[in-house]
């Protein structure tokens, strides 16, 4: 399109962030979650009902904290400054929480947490994949634009004529790398769910 980035950088663009905001979600959620269930410290559970509680904020309330923060600390316009808020997951570590009270002391290290990781990681990575305020709030540089931000600004206003092939185009390829992920990790995924559940 026109004054547009190349569909391909911002397919890179949204593809890293997916991917760390998924594998930074799911380690930090974890340790945490590991944390409050094994480990005996005091407090314990006040810090897993003060996670929790942050569930119940909604988006709207944190964001322009969050984004205040990344203005105070320059990562505006970065790629640090698109995923590192992001990666704080208190519904993974709830989800984590739940899985590891399900196994017995002796299955902890068992690779049935693979399963649970891996159904975790493609939730994540669409979660991650299907950002569209947080990247519009704190990039302004067109070579950081991710795919969905890009496809919305191809889209154009008013008198301007759209190019609807390009703009379907760059859609379906935008759609490519999350059906792959699912596609490639179904069959962990599908374990993980049903693991889950006993």
């Amino acid at each position: 399109h026109g004054q547009g980035q190349p569909a391909g950088l911002m397919l890179a663009n949204s593809l890293i962030m997916a991917l760390c905001i998924a594998t930074g979600k799911i380690a930090i959620s974890l340790l945490s979650a590991f944390a409050v269930v094994y480990f005996r410290f005091p407090g314990r559970m006040l810090a897993f009902w003060l996670i929790f509680v942050t569930l119940m904020l909604p988006v709207e309330v944190r964001i322009i904290p969050t984004f205040q923060v990344m203005v105070d600390l320059s990562l505006t316009n970065s790629m640090a400054g698109l995923i590192v808020p992001l990666m704080a997951s208190a519904t993974a570590t709830l989800l984590f929480r739940q899985f590891f009270l399900t196994i017995p002391r002796e299955y902890v290290e068992a690779a049935k947490v693979d399963g649970a990781i891996a159904a975790l990681f493609v939730i994540l990575f669409i979660y991650g994949w299907n950002q569209y305020l947080w990247p519009l709030l704190i990039i302004n540089e067109r070579s950081l634009e991710t795919i969905v931000v890009g496809l919305t600004k191809m889209i154009g206003t008013g008198d301007s004529q759209n190019e609807w092939n390009i703009i379907m185009a760059t859609a379906v390829m935008a759609m490519l790398p999350p059906v792959a992920v699912v596609v490639l990790m179904q069959r962990w995924f599908i374990k993980g769910l049903t693991e889950t559940e006993k």
